[in-house]
Parts: structure tokens; C-alpha cells; sequence
């Protein structure tokens, strides 16, 4: 559903993130240190890029905030859910993505940040040893927990509004199981009988947040609220949901060179894929069970890209193959490699070998302040349910595969989609298409 009557930016904006490691500390110290002028926001689409609004000689350039009232960076407080009791600051240092005389600036705003216990089952991330936990707790327990810390904080900070932003870890994969996932009335059940199997704790933090009237978004590959229950407690409270899994090294190169080959019409024999990190993400992910989540995730790029039925000499039977590696000397800073096998003219065979030295978090940071931003922007315009615009932020997004929906993984049509959403907002034309 969209809207152009956008309501004010006015107050203050609570952002509450599940997880304070690499990625969170990133975001939330390069937010405080922007805020001061003693950093730039590169990589971020809403502090950086213009759309262009209108035609002809009525055309201009604008940034986003200058078409919708985007929250400032100035308005926003900062909260976290952690196994770790670690605050902001330690955090930050501990995870060794910044230097520290880039933290220090902002270290007694980071030390005041201090992480709620977490709402966490062992099961779902075998290789986290924290103890900053609701011991103990139900089901039903963690989502009344969870909605009393949302309202306590947003009472303590003096917030007008929250949106709530998954960065911790890959949780175990949870396939759908219509039983529980397809209607919110079992699902509300399921959460009552203490359905562990099905219902994971990050399901327990998007039922609360939408139950408090916060937009959610899922940064990683998990389940969460990507089925029909999540889906109608959404329409039902009228708020936004956004997922799944940031797209921030592998995959954004695969989703903006696999068009090329498409637009060309080059074939593909297969795309293999591997990538080494050290981060506690590289340490969750090599349990196998969390590692499947993140491969159902990477592997899904290609199929609406490199469609086998549209053109089936082309793309029918291309083999692809996702590895990651646990690696700790690297740390945050992951390597990836792609080894892609196409044909051309004639059927003869060409190679392309990509090697993306890139770091994790300082990618992934950007996208937390944009996703957090657009998907308050969203709740403001009457918006909810799920918000494919954000497509453009994320790896494997979100689509009505009850309806046989195809998601949109092609770079550049999820750039011109994000372009005339806010266009839309700003009560300007969407003037431009996908073919």
C-alpha cells in the first residue's frame, strides 16, 4: 500500500538494534561521529544520492531528503539487545573494525549505550557463549519482555517513534511450515505453547515490534517475518517489514554484473562462489545448520536474473555453488571470490574471476542507517506490509511466494523501484519502468 501524505519527521527517532558486534558498533559510532563533522556517511543513499524529479526543462537533481522529510541524524537515539553485556564502546574496540582514534571521539555517547538482555535459545546459534540473556524464558515471555524494554525505552529517551533492525547472527534454518508460519492466529498459538521449533527468537523480537507499533527489518537471512503470519500482523498494525540479509560484499557484485550477462545475452555454464571471514558472523556461520540459512539466502540472486524459462540455451541448467569460510586472522575483513563460466558466439567458453578484498561491516553500516530511515520514511507514509522498495539493500528480498511472486534481485531495477518510491512519497511522478 502506498501514500503520499507523509506525516513530519518530528522528535525523536529510537533505533534499537538486536545485536551490538561488528556491524551495529560500525553503524552506530559512524552515525555519532557524522553527527559531530568529524566523519562522511559514504554508502549511504540517503545522505548521498540525487533522483532526478521531473521532465524536460522542469527537471533537477535532488537528495532524498530534500524530496521527503527524512528523519536527521541529530534525532536519533540509539538502544541494543545483546548476549554480551559489553556497552557500545567496548564493543566497537573489541571487534577491531575501526581504529580506535576513530571511536574515541565518540566513546562516552557509545559507553552510555548498554545492551538489554537478549532474548536467545542456544539452539538457534550454537557457537554464542553470552550470558546477557533472559534466562529461562518462554516463548510468550521473550515477546512480553521484549515489548516491555521497547516501551521502557522509548519512555526513558523521549522517543516519538522506533524501528527495530535485526544485525546479530544467523540463526539455524527454519523452513516454513504452513501449520504454524501461514496465518497469524497459529502463530500466536504456537508462540503461547512454547513452539521452539518453530518459532525462532527473531520471530519473538518482529512480533514485538510490531506489536508496538515499530517497523522491522530482518538484516539476516532468517525466516523471521518472511511468511504469511508476519505478513498479516503487519497489515494489521499497519507497519512496515523489510528483509532479508544485507547485501553488502558477494552478492552486491552478483546482482549487478549477472545483468550484464543478461542485457547481453552471454550464457552461463556456472558461478561459483566462496568467501573467507574471521568476524563472530564467519564464527556462527560455520555451524553448518546456520550456514544453510545464509546459503538458501545467496543462492537465490541469480534465479530472477539468469531465467532459464525466458531464455532457456542461455540460462537453463548453469551450475552455482556458495561457500564461506570461517578464517579469523581476517577478522572483519572478508575476501571473496567469484570463478564465473560463461559462453558466447558459437557456444565457446569465457572466464571472469572476481576477488572483492572488502570489509564487512564498513559496507553493511550504510545500509543500517538507510534501511532505518526509509523504513521510518514508510511507516510516516502510510506504508506497511512488505516494502519491496528496500529491495535495493538486501540480499534475498522479501516477495509473496504464496502467490508465485518473483522477487527482484537485478541491482539496477531495484534502484529505479527505490527511486520511484520516494518519488511517490515526495508526491512527485514515478516516471520510470521495469521492462
Amino acid at each position: 500500500m502506498t501514500s503520499t501524505e507523509v506525516k513530519p519527521a518530528e522528535g525523536k527517532l529510537g533505533v534499537l538494534c538486536v545485536g551490538l558486534g561488528a556491524v551495529t558498533t560500525t553503524f552506530i559510532t559512524g552515525t555519532l561521529m557524522v553527527r559531530k563533522g568529524l566523519s562522511k556517511p559514504v554508502g549511504s543513499m540517503t545522505q548521498y544520492d540525487k533522483i532526478r524529479v521531473g521532465r524536460g526543462k522542469d527537471k533537477q537533481y535532488k537528495h532524498y531528503g530534500e524530496i521527503v522529510p527524512l528523519t536527521k541524524l541529530d534525532d536519533i537515539v540509539f538502544g541494543a539487545w545483546d548476549a554480551y553485556p559489553q556497552n557500545a564502546y567496548e564493543a566497537a574496540i573489541n571487534a577491531e573494525v575501526l581504529k580506535e582514534k576513530d571511536i574515541n571521539p565518540v566513546k562516552d555517547e557509545l559507553e552510555k549505550i548498554v545492551p538489554m538482555k537478549a532474548a536467545f535459545d542456544h539452539d538457534y546459534a550454537r557457537r554464542i557463549e553470552g550470558d546477557n540473556i533472559k534466562h529461562g524464558a518462554t516463548r510468550r515471555q521473550m515477546v512480553d519482555e521484549l515489548r516491555n524494554d521497547i516501551r521502557s525505552f522509548k519512555e526513558a529517551n523521549g522517543c516519538a517513534r522506533i524501528v527495530v533492525i535485526w544485525a546479530a547472527s544467523t540463526e539455524i534454518y527454519v523452513p516454513v511450515y504452513e501449520p504454524v508460519h501461514n496465518t497469524l492466529k497459529a502463530l500466536e498459538a504456537a508462540i503461547d505453547s512454547n513452539d521452539c521449533e518453530h518459532i525462532a527468537p527473531s520471530m519473538c523480537y518482529a512480533y514485538a515490534a510490531l506489536k508496538e507499533s515499530a517497523p522491522f527489518i530482518m538484516g539476516a537471512p532468517n525466516t523471521t517475518v518472511d511468511i504469511p503470519a508476519m505478513w498479516e500482523l503487519a497489515e494489521q498494525t499497519k507497519m512496515p517489514i523489510a528483509g532479508k540479509d544485507f547485501k553488502t560484499g558477494q552478492t552486491l557484485m552478483k546482482s549487478g554484473v549477472a545483468p550484464i550477462f543478461s542485457t547481453r545475452c552471454l550464457g552461463l555454464s556456472g558461478w561459483f562462489s566462496t568467501n573467507i571471514l574471521g568476524n563472530r558472523d564467519g564464527l556462527v556461520l560455520d555451524e553448518p545448520a546456520n550456514f544453510r540459512t545464509k546459503e538458501v539466502s545467496k543462492l537465490s540472486t541469480l534465479e530472477s536474473i539468469l531465467d532459464g524459462d525466458k531464455q532457456p540455451d542461455l540460462y537453463k541448467d548453469y551450475y552455482h555453488k556458495v561457500r564461506i569460510n570461517y578464517y579469523p586472522p581476517r577478522n572483519d575483513n572478508k575476501e571473496g571470490w567469484d570463478n564465473i563460466d560463461i559462453f558466447g558466439w558459437m557456444g565457446y567458453p569465457m572466464q571472469i574471476k572476481i576477488n572483492f578484498l572488502c570489509r564487512d561491516s564498513i559496507l553493511a553500516a550504510p545500509l543500517l542507517l538507510d534501511l532505518v530511515l526509509l523504513s521510518d520514511l514508510a511507516a510516516r507514509a502510510g506504508r506497511y506490509g512488505i516494502q519491496r522498495f528496500l529491495s535495493f539493500f538486501l540480499k534475498s528480498p522479501m516477495h509473496d511466494y504464496t502467490k508465485n511472486e518473483i522477487p527482484v534481485n537485478n541491482l539496477f531495477q531495484q534502484y529505479t523501484i527505490l527511486k520511484n518510491a520516494i518519488r511517490e512519497m515526495g508526491g512527485e511522478e514515478s516516471d520510470e519502468e521495469i521492462d
